[in-house]
């Protein structure tokens, strides 16, 4: 008969845990959670648990509480002071002396590939619809514009000149829809580019839109130097996640860039990377929307295309990158990715 083997311990989990004390302070960790954060044990011990919470206070607010166990984590930001953060799912249980966290680490929430995602059937259906309602769009446009000259000749009918300028700014709005979903804008050799330039381009687009109801606040690393790109995409694709935190409700949004060294991008191990963040204080997005946001034609309003986030992925496509997003009301974090040590620049992937 076999000696039975010995259970395994928490050191042996690949799983990062760390247990505190009666005071929630942290008492010690197994090796896979400093390993994770990217510091030493030594770093964590001693510290209280609530302030590895890099965003917001749901710990805390657990901690103090005295009715409830157990806490399930969903995508929480942990880390500390001068580190990047890392993201996970998991729970926090109270124990007989103290509390244990369990992290199960996890990406913000990414954007899935629309390619993918959506079926081929589905976007050769998007394509001919749109190749259908060129024509009869192009004759109504032509009789609105007939009619508008007609109402022109009669100045004391001021109300259907309106109804007639609704009815030509909606053709056009929808003109574009079809214009987008038919030809997506062609790719172009990247060149060199500064990021901030980009970023005061769309800040004076905002200045232009939101006016004083919006503050912009940036959070620029200047060391970043100039990487091969896009300027004209990767201004498209910032201002549609700056415009979806308008019309989210912001009033501030946070323009932030920082630099990572050893940064994985869509399966890829990457020496060195820009990180791009559009934070807004907006109303968050729905959990219905969360897991299929960056698919065309999703919107979270009545007068939406659905196609400024799917665009914005596509510019992160096009860069080698990638964009994700983590999002709570008052809360919304979007990411965007971009290798830097790609120094041919010359074919977009």
């Amino acid at each position: 008969m076999s000696t039975p083997s010995a259970a395994p311990t928490l050191e042996q989990l690949t799983t990062p845990v760390a247990w505190t004390d009666a005071q929630a302070r942290i008492a010690g960790v197994n090796p896979a959670f400093p390993r994770w954060l990217g510091i030493g044990p030594r770093r964590l011990l001693g510290q209280p648990l609530a302030a590895l919470e890099v965003e917001g206070e749901a710990l805390a607010r657990f901690l103090e509480q005295e009715e409830r166990e157990v806490l399930r984590l969903h995508r929480i930001a942990l880390g500390v002071p001068g580190e990047a953060p890392r993201y996970a799912d998991g729970w926090v249980t109270r124990t007989a002396d103290g509390w244990l966290l369990e992290a199960h680490p996890a990406d913000a929430f990414p954007a899935p590939d629309p390619a993918q995602a959506l079926p081929g059937a589905l976007q050769a259906a998007l394509k001919g619809l749109a190749h259908e309602l060129r024509n009869p769009l192009a004759g109504l446009k032509g009789a609105a514009q007939l009619l508008a000259r007609r109402a022109a000749a009669r100045p004391d009918d001021s109300g259907e000149r309106e109804l007639l300028d609704l009815i030509g700014a909606e053709i056009d709005r929808l003109s574009q829809l079809v214009d987008q979903l038919m030809s997506p804008a062609p790719q172009r050799p990247h060149a060199p580019l500064n990021i901030h330039a980009v970023l005061e381009r769309v800040l004076r687009l905002v200045e232009a839109e939101g006016g004083w109801s919006v503050r912009v606040q940036r959070d620029y690393d200047p060391s970043i130097p100039e990487f091969p790109g896009d300027a004209d995409r990767l201004t498209q694709a910032v201002w549609n996640l700056v415009r979806n935190a308008l019309e989210a409700g912001a009033s501030t949004i946070i323009l932030r860039t920082r630099v990572e060294n050893g940064l994985h991008i869509r399966e890829h191990l990457h020496p060195r990377a820009l990180r791009v963040e559009i934070v807004d204080d907006g109303r968050g997005v729905p959990d219905e929307l969360a897991e299929h946001l960056f698919l065309p034609l999703v919107s979270g309003r009545a007068e939406g295309t659905g196609l400024g986030l799917a665009l914005a992925h596509q510019v992160a496509r096009e860069h080698r990158g990638s964009l994700t997003f983590r999002s709570r009301p008052g809360h919304t974090v979007f990411t965007l990715l971009l290798p830097q040590n790609d120094t041919e620049g010359a074919t977009p992937a």
